[in-house]
């Protein structure tokens, strides 16, 4: 009897392992593409400050000729740059000695105005739509595809997260002598033990933060995002506006600049001065880059808001237009606990959470992926027989148990463009490819 137990406990890991193993194949096929694609985009992104930097390296530290002109004069100079413009922020300075930097609007295109911070001389004007952080966001996160590639990639996310989570499984040692090929690939025992320690060992030291990053961002997806900003409504006491955005980076920017619709001026009522506010949000030293918008049709308060990519050091603080007076103050720690959540991952993300660390974590991640999918196309493609996929075998009877059955549905409910594409490749292997003989042979189903 016990026996027959055993048998049957042995029976049930090995069909568990069989299947996890099938699931691992189609979901490093599907991704293969994408991850690459992300680890190269996403790795440029990760050193966004140290490129702006670069690209501004010209107006970064200016030779001063006099007296510094005022806010007022420099604003004045930016909108008469962009003729039909109107003011719509002015960035706080990062350092001493560079160039002033007055964003203005018009028709909802939004232009970064360079000036000389004494003799208010243009220096160069900048369209905020299509700066190279931009362009590179869209190709990481959309593909240039708009919504269509944002599914795309959330799509090949939720693949991605599945095939880490079955590698896992796979590289469990069971029955292990030793470390080598556990956490070490092991040297000079052929090429075939080689891809396959290389394949398994990178993975498995690269898979935790390789997991947090694909989890890191998926609150910017569209299926998953929403699902998000639903269960953040549900808990209640949430702030009207959610502290991150689902889709295009544009969206994210746009609340930067809400102000642009109809800018109200109070000084020629006796209000503040924006050179009087403009030194009130300096002695706040927000961390940069920070940004300070007048009031407007939309808020009645001048707000100077620092937009650092390390989320937790973000604040916003109102000032009163008529007193100059600090109104209120929004810091990270008062959000709600899902913008919380979302901020540091967001921060860890990018690659700005904890500095250069973060950064070379980020791109060490990003070279293990690449490496476990060129070691993943050399071993399929050393293994898979002329004229077919190679593709491991299903299990004949199709039964997956009860666990698995659990498991599915556990992956489903979390990631729901995964579950969509189970149950669409289910349905297309039983009604379709089975029954079509070249693609049954070529996948290595079985009979219909």
């Amino acid at each position: 009897m016990a026996r027959a137990i055993d048998q049957r406990e042995t029976e049930g890991k090995g069909r568990l392992y069989r299947m996890l193993w099938r699931w691992h194949f189609y979901a490093g096929l599907i991704c293969i593409p994408f991850v690459i694609w992300l680890s190269v985009t996403g790795s440029i992104y990760l050193f966004r400050p140290q490129i702006d930097a670069w690209i501004d390296r010209d107006v970064a530290v200016l030779q001063r000729t006099g007296e510094a002109a005022t806010q007022q004069e420099l604003v004045a100079a930016a909108t008469a740059a962009v003729p039909g413009s109107t003011f719509a922020g002015i960035m706080l300075p990062d350092q001493a000695d560079q160039a002033a930097r007055v964003l203005v609007s018009d028709k909802g295109v939004r232009t970064r105005v360079y000036l000389h911070p004494d003799t208010m001389d243009v220096l160069k004007t900048q369209d905020e739509g299509s700066t190279w952080d931009r362009w590179i966001f869209k190709l990481h996160g959309e593909l240039m595809l708009g919504t269509p590639g944002s599914i795309m990639v959330e799509l090949a996310a939720s693949w991605a997260i599945l095939m880490i989570l079955t590698g896992l499984y796979l590289w469990w040692p069971r029955n292990a002598k030793g470390l080598g090929g556990v956490l070490y690939p092991r040297i000079g025992q052929g090429a075939k033990r080689f891809w396959r320690d290389l394949h398994a060992v990178v993975g498995v030291w690269v898979s935790a933060w390789a997991l947090i990053l694909l989890a890191s961002g998926m609150p910017w997806a569209l299926v998953w995002g929403n699902g998000f900003k639903m269960v953040r409504e549900a808990t209640g006491n949430a702030p009207i506006t959610q502290d991150w955005t689902i889709g295009s980076i544009d969206d994210e920017h746009a609340e930067h600049f809400a102000q642009d619709a109809g800018v109200v001026d109070h000084s020629a009522h006796g209000g503040a001065t924006l050179d009087q506010i403009y030194a009130a949000a300096l002695t706040q030293n927000l961390a940069a880059p920070a940004i300070l918008t007048p009031p407007s049709k939309a808020s009645n308060y001048w707000w100077a808001k620092s937009n650092t990519p390390n989320r937790p050091q973000q604040q916003s603080i109102a000032f009163d237009p008529m007193t100059g007076a600090e109104v209120s103050r929004e810091v990270f720690e008062k959000k709600h606990i899902i913008d919380q959540i979302v901020g540091i991952g967001i921060a860890a993300h990018e690659g700005q959470l904890f500095g250069p660390i973060n950064q070379a974590i980020g791109v060490l991640t990003a070279l293990g992926l690449v490496t476990l999918c060129v070691s993943a196309f050399v071993m399929w493609r050393r293994r898979a027989p002329d004229g077919v996929l190679g593709a491991p075998p299903p299990i004949p009877d199709a039964r997956i148990g009860a666990g698995l059955a659990v498991i599915i549905v556990v992956a489903a409910v979390l990631l729901p463009v995964l579950g969509m594409s189970l149950v669409v490749l289910a349905i297309l292997e039983r009604l379709i490819l089975k029954r079509w003989a070249p693609a049954r042979r070529w996948l290595g189903l079985g009979s219909a």
